[in-house]
């Protein structure tokens, strides 16, 4: 994180990764102010290892139906429903949610076209994955520049792909959004700062 901010990251305001103590210590202390977002993904895996399998894709079907709303208002209040549920029927699973209400629903606070990238790691985590299927092939690197070479131009690859793309992570448009919103706001996640740093 500090590194990150020596080369130049400034402006934080949202932070996503899974629930690693240390990490979120490390982002409130570097990125001060700086939201954090929990990944929806992470913290769906950690709620179906306390579920009974029975259970499962009843429980993950009823949690999702929080994402599902068309905005900020109706998400809190479906969280709301989604937790009195399941406190019924799963209450070890509805605590966790109240417990991780705040940093589950920081996406909300965000443009509605962004959510799909900013309440998960998943891009990030496809990058990786390919980052490691091309580095199989290799196998044996000679030093660490080889290395960071291919590693690198798969980042970039991954940069046009979402600056240019049809798939593209933020478009422009989408990005405008921001600078209208009360208090702009500069969305970074390891995504994002990722593939820019290796062109840097």
């Amino acid at each position: 994180m500090r590194s990150l901010k020596t080369r130049g990251l400034d402006g934080v305001k949202l932070v996503m990764s899974d629930a690693h103590t240390g990490l979120k210590k490390a982002i409130g202390t570097v990125f001060q102010g700086a939201g954090w977002q929990r990944c929806r993904v992470h913290f769906m895996r950690n709620v179906l290892a306390v579920v009974p399998k029975g259970s499962q894709d009843m429980v993950a079907s009823i949690i999702r139906t929080i994402f599902a709303q068309p905005d900020r208002e109706h998400i809190e209040k479906q969280f709301r429903e989604v937790t009195t549920m399941l406190a019924r029927s799963h209450p070890k699973v509805a605590a966790m949610l109240v417990d991780a209400q705040p940093d589950l629903l920081a996406f909300a606070a965000f443009p509605r076209r962004h959510w799909r990238q900013i309440w998960s790691t998943n891009p990030l985590e496809r990058v990786n994955k390919e980052i490691k299927r091309r580095t199989d092939v290799v196998g044996v690197f000679p030093n660490s520049a080889a290395l960071l070479r291919l590693a690198g131009s798969v980042l970039i690859e991954q940069h046009d792909e979402w600056e240019a793309g049809e798939r593209r992570y933020f478009s422009e448009a989408s990005m405008l959004e921001l600078a209208t919103m009360n208090n702009p706001i500069e969305v970074i996640d390891e995504a994002v700062i990722l593939p820019e740093l290796a062109a840097a």
